[in-house]
């Protein structure tokens, strides 16, 4: 597909709209609909096209983006587009877990249409910009035939394999690290923070602990795959004491312990099952077979 080449977007939120944003910028004939009226104004006066329907819409491009709420939307976007999805491409950018997508892979195969798998790994206003990013995952072909169309939304277009639900899980596996590192970082601003000290003066120590934790995650990652949790350099046992001590310096300044017990419990777990010198890779044993960890 040359870059002029014609795009339909389905789904005018937030997102939506900077998609459609993002393909109009970059030159490409652009038709957009949504379930809900009055959205699509000033996406019109930037020179779209709206659709009276969503069959309508489907069938003025080769291409279909669909952005919307839920696995229930995206099904009756694909009832309401009828025989017009046969011999289109389906690009789903909804946010789903990996079971979603590849229901959805099969429903939209069965109408003789291909589908493709995204997620997006930007907030809206990178859209478009070099910093976005979308992660796919599915049919080979459609990502081949559409790459410098979906460039448009931002220049990383990793595709990730056929299996459709893998940019859902790799998604979710990415949205784990950020959570939880996030509720980490709180956690010790509140620790510190109940002896006087600032969020912005304990942050320079929490950034040189994150550039650590960057090479102990490869060192994780790399006794996960061999399973191979040799507790040389460290072991379960000294660093369960360590969140004993977090746990109880929290309790004392009446912080909420949550966040290190969960961390604490799982690493018991470990230690009870006899693995106390083996490295906290270990904890993975753990969290795949969550009835060994008891709370504390």
């Amino acid at each position: 597909m040359t870059s002029s080449s014609p795009v339909t977007v389905v789904g005018l939120g937030a997102m939506g709209r900077a998609l459609a944003g993002a393909f109009l910028a970059a030159g490409h004939p652009t038709t957009v609909w949504n379930r809900t009226p009055g959205r699509a104004g000033e996406l019109v006066a930037a020179g779209a096209t709206e659709a009276p329907d969503v069959a309508t819409a489907v069938a003025a491009s080769p291409l279909t983006v669909v952005c919307v709420l839920d696995r229930p939307a995206v099904e009756a976007v694909l009832d309401g587009a009828g025989d017009a999805l046969a011999g289109t491409a389906i690009v789903n950018l909804t946010t789903s877990v990996p079971e979603d997508a590849r229901a959805l892979a099969t429903r939209v195969v069965a109408t003789g249409a291909r589908y493709l798998d995204g997620k997006i790994m930007v907030p809206t206003p990178l859209v478009g910009t070099d910093d976005g990013w979308v992660l796919y995952s599915g049919d080979r072909a459609v990502f081949d035939d559409h790459v410098a169309t979906l460039r448009a939304l931002g220049p990383d277009t990793d595709r990730l394999g056929d299996e459709p639900g893998l940019a859902a899980l790799f998604d979710l596996g990415m949205l784990d690290v950020f959570f939880s590192g996030m509720a980490a970082f709180l956690h010790a601003a509140a620790l510190v923070g109940a002896d006087g000290v600032p969020a912005a003066e304990f942050l320079p120590y929490a950034d040189r602990i994150t550039n650590l934790l960057r090479g102990i995650m490869a060192e994780l990652a790399d006794q996960v795959d061999r399973n191979h949790h040799d507790g040389v350099e460290d072991n379960l046992a000294m660093e369960g004491t360590g969140l004993d001590h977090i746990v109880e310096a929290s309790a004392a300044r009446g912080i909420d312990t949550s966040v290190p017990a969960t961390v604490r419990t799982l690493v018991r777990a470990a230690v009870a099952a006899g693995h106390g010198d083996d490295s906290f890779s270990r904890v993975i044993d753990v969290l795949r077979q969550p009835s060994a960890a008891v709370p504390a």
